[in-house]
């Protein structure tokens, strides 16, 4: 039975880009977290990731500062000098905290142009959508795989590092249709490594794109949130 095509969905901290993020790639936040710890991804997306990676640390930091000016301010302490000079010293942490933010969330931005730019320009007519078992067979083989050729029924089959084995004939259409790729420097007695291309990596993330909305379409455009952030006195 081919493994599940869909990473288990694990929660993580949510950006305001995220939204966005999904209209322009047809993946949420998670998945594409997923496919990054996998090398799934090709560069364009995996900068992205990684870009929002930054920008979900940094929106921790102002979420930090935050609750901590709610607490001091909550009654908790005595009103004093003391809690005067922790308020201040809380408050530049927090607008510190907030630079740091709107600079990762300008550089999330500038990862996202190109792959905005690449779905507004896509041809219309798009070939036909991967299947769930091809999913599943690139994504298993992201995680590393090699083709056997046993010595002697001469029988070829495909491992993966997870211990699956896939069909060779699945791996032959994969790799005719250009999202397979072999290293023919390794003989296939010990072992040939499979990889995906870059179009079998950009076809795992395009397979199951959800259909664009009104909604989705606001999120996506250019100019959205966040706006050059005004100067901080």
């Amino acid at each position: 039975m081919p493994p599940d095509p869909t990473p288990a969905p694990v929660r993580r901290a949510v950006s305001p880009l995220d939204d966005r993020i999904q209209a322009a790639t047809g993946q949420d936040v998670d998945t594409l977290w997923t496919y990054r710890d996998r090398g799934v991804l090709d560069a364009v997306h995996t900068r992205l990731v990684d870009r929002h990676r930054e920008l979900v640390q940094a929106e921790t930091g102002v979420t930090f500062y935050r609750t901590l000016l709610n607490r001091l301010a909550s009654g908790e302490f005595p009103v004093d000098a003391a809690l005067f000079a922790r308020i201040d010293r809380t408050v530049g942490q927090l607008q510190q905290a907030a630079d740091q933010r709107d600079a990762a969330a300008r550089r999330v931005l500038a990862a996202l142009e190109p792959i905005e730019a690449a779905a507004r320009t896509a041809p219309v007519g798009r070939a036909a959508p991967i299947s769930a078992a091809d999913q599943a067979v690139l994504l298993a083989i992201a995680g590393g795989a090699k083709l056997y050729q046993h010595l002697l029924t001469g029988r070829m089959s495909v491992a993966t590092a997870s211990g699956t084995r896939i069909p060779y004939t699945a791996v032959q259409r994969l790799e005719a249709a250009g999202l397979l790729c072999r290293d023919t420097g390794h003989p296939v007695y010990a072992g040939q490594p499979v990889a995906l291309t870059d179009t079998g990596r950009a076809a795992l993330v395009a397979a199951r794109r959800p259909k664009t909305t009104e909604a989705a379409k606001a999120a996506a455009r250019p100019g959205a949130w966040p706006s050059t952030p005004a100067h901080r006195r």
